[in-house]
């Protein structure tokens, strides 16, 4: 692990920091600080952990496994969404006390092995704290090169039967989904998200609200609309993001629609915004 991102301070947290709950029967949701992780269920009494939360968080990972699972159940596999500090900051380390594999979009592999560094936080993307403090954030690439696989290629989610990966580029290049087909249940990422994450105060009440993915680490606005258009002609019934409470039901259907049709006024910066119009 790049040490700058492991020994980075993060004091941003939220009121459902150390919280989980069953999202839908076979997927808990545990928020660690301001992230969201994914303990995805098998129906093989088998599980995949999807993302890996903030840096320095190991043991209270582990704690939320334990509380839901017990003793001596560790998951098969861990998925990433992306590779950005808050979805990767416990990965190396959980990866080699379970002794499993981490598999990713390969577009996402230079950011995985110590190859190549995303873009500094913009703090010019809106007037939000967080974004102001974004230039802050670990940016660096880590290595985990070790225990990295590539997704396969035909869709398909290791362990995960019912599931399949979806390429959702634009907040990286590498991003991706999980969607399952038969409940329409969506594991998100930061696609979108459900708060104002430029936001300070949103991030810490966790205020509903459906957004673009978050400004400031978003790299290609053109294929991150893309993206939001494509998962939500999926019709998911229930959305677990990145960031936020899931949604779920009418009210996803009608946000995400206003999202799509209002794009650039909602998710893109203001100082790009002349240059899409």
């Amino acid at each position: 692990m790049n040490e700058r991102v492991r020994d980075a301070f993060l004091p941003m947290t939220s009121v459902a920091s150390g919280k989980g709950h069953l999202v839908i029967p076979d997927v808990y949701c545990y928020t660690n600080q301001i992230v969201n992780l994914c303990f995805v269920m098998n129906d093989r009494d088998d599980w995949v952990l999807v993302d890996a939360g903030m840096p320095k968080s190991k043991t209270k990972i582990l704690e939320a496994v334990r509380k839901q699972f017990g003793e001596d159940r560790p998951p098969k596999a861990i998925i990433l969404t992306h590779g950005h500090f808050d979805h990767v900051g416990s990965v190396e380390e959980l990866a080699e006390y379970w002794g499993i594999p981490i598999y990713a979009h390969p577009l996402e592999f230079p950011y995985l092995t110590g190859e190549e560094d995303y873009p500094k936080g913009d703090p010019k993307v809106d007037g939000g704290m967080v974004s102001e403090m974004s230039p802050l954030f670990p940016n660096h690439s880590i290595n985990i090169e070790e225990h990295l696989k590539q997704l396969p290629n035909d869709g398909s989610v290791p362990f995960l039967t019912d599931w399949k990966w979806i390429h959702t580029p634009g907040h990286t290049p590498g991003h991706i989904s999980l969607f399952r087909e038969s409940d329409r249940a969506l594991i998100v990422g930061d696609a979108f998200v459900t708060v104002d994450q430029e936001s300070l105060y949103n991030v810490y009440t966790q205020k509903q609200e459906i957004n673009g993915p978050p400004a400031y680490f978003t790299m290609d606005w053109e294929k991150a609309k893309d993206s939001v258009k494509n998962l939500e002609e999926l019709k998911p019934s229930i959305a677990i993001t990145g960031h936020g409470i899931p949604m779920s039901g009418n009210k996803l259907e009608n946000e995400l629609r206003y999202l799509i049709n209002h794009f650039d006024k909602i998710a893109l910066p203001k100082i790009y915004q002349n240059k899409a119009t």
